[in-house]
């Protein structure tokens, strides 16, 4: 038997081989994977587990995927409900899976204002089912109500939570839970650039641990108790991660530790990825969200120099029209019965030098938002 006919047999993978028989198990890598030579013995060809080894980096993992039909006994239920990101778990949901279909249930972190706001109202016009919430109670008080009046009492909700704190989140699902019962889109959109613009010798303690600990440990422990709750979700659920100035490797003169941040919200979306597939959780996918330059206080707070006022003019958006653009891609993920990573982008490289040749080339778009010198 050939190199490929081996392959064929024995790695139940969508790319670059053709689709396995019915039999395996099927799942998807990137054509990055390195596929090592099959060595099983016979005896493994009826056994009732099939063993396909594959390696990521340099590090091999052993991926097990029972065959079809297979029976569940009553300790791996159990095994499954204590770890809901276990392969037990995600066989176990795959077994009573749900099709997700609209409304969603929404939940958008740092969202009583700025583009949290903004995508908490296209989705409720969209007819979905919200949950807002932020740090502080008298925000999301009034966010609340001004969405109730506008959109009714039975469709948004919002609670409390500083995401730096472990214990909020954990109680930000358990409310979701009470009012909703389940989320299927989670968008982390909280973050913090602590209002400053200034080189990283001048930044005060405070304000380097408020844009770290908001923006790195926040996403974090959100992703994992998105992923937590999600898994045990017969419908599972998406999260998207926002990024920010900083993530596509570009230097942020002024704001160095907020683009370090945001610099690593792709590389854990990434990471979340594999561990969701190495994990075999076919029923949570983690997804990267680009608004682009939005005006909100964040970004305004920093245009006190010519090069800021020059970029904010040319290139910033007000958040609602980040937002009517974004939800219906948002949307349409879930819609597809697609689980496969995204990354949705506002602003993409073309319409940013587009828009940058029209400044210098006619003149457009000169002192939309402030005055330039």
């Amino acid at each position: 038997m050939g190199r490929l006919e081996q392959y064929r047999q024995y790695y139940p993978f969508s790319f670059p081989f053709p689709i396995p028989p019915s039999s395996m198990a099927s799942t998807t890598v990137s054509s990055s994977f390195n596929f090592p030579s099959p060595t099983l013995s016979s005896h493994r060809h009826n056994h009732p587990l099939r063993f396909s080894p594959f390696s990521v980096n340099g590090f091999s993992y052993p991926t097990v995927a029972s065959r079809q039909n297979t029976c569940m006994s009553r300790g791996t239920l159990r095994c499954a409900l204590k770890n809901p990101t276990s392969r037990a778990f995600s066989a176990a949901a795959s077994l009573n899976k749900e099709p997700m279909i609209p409304p969603y249930n929404v939940l958008i972190t740092g969202s009583t204002k700025g583009i949290g706001y903004a995508l908490a109202k296209e989705f409720l016009k969209a007819g979905d089912n919200v949950i807002i919430c932020s740090r502080s109670y008298e925000r999301v008080e009034t966010a609340v109500k001004s969405l109730k009046v506008e959109f009714g009492e039975q469709h948004v909700w919002g609670s409390k939570c500083d995401v730096r704190n472990a214990e909020d989140v954990k109680n930000l699902v358990s409310f979701s839970q009470e009012k909703l019962g389940y989320i299927d889109i989670w968008i982390n959109n909280a973050g913090s650039n602590a209002y400053s613009y200034k080189p990283l010798a001048e930044a005060s303690d405070e304000d380097l641990i408020e844009v770290v600990t908001t923006n790195t440990l926040g996403l974090m422990i959100c992703c994992r108790e998105a992923i937590k709750m999600m898994a045990s979700q017969p419908r599972g659920g998406h999260i998207f991660n926002i990024d920010g100035a900083g993530s596509d490797g570009r230097p942020t003169p002024r704001f160095a530790a907020y683009g370090a941040t945001k610099r690593s919200v792709v590389h854990l979306t990434k990471s979340l990825q594999a561990e969701l597939q190495m994990q075999d959780v076919k029923n949570v996918m983690v997804h990267n969200l680009s608004p682009g330059m939005v005006t909100t206080d964040l970004l305004m707070s920093g245009a006190n120099t010519k090069q800021a006022k020059f970029f904010i003019n040319v290139l910033a958006e007000p958040a609602e029209v980040v937002a009517e653009y974004l939800v219906p891609n948002i949307r349409s993920i879930p819609t597809n019965g697609s689980m496969k990573p995204t990354y949705i982008r506002f602003l993409t490289g073309l319409k940013a030098y587009s828009q940058i040749f029209s400044r210098l080339a006619f003149g457009a778009r000169r002192n939309r938002y402030v005055l330039e010198e």
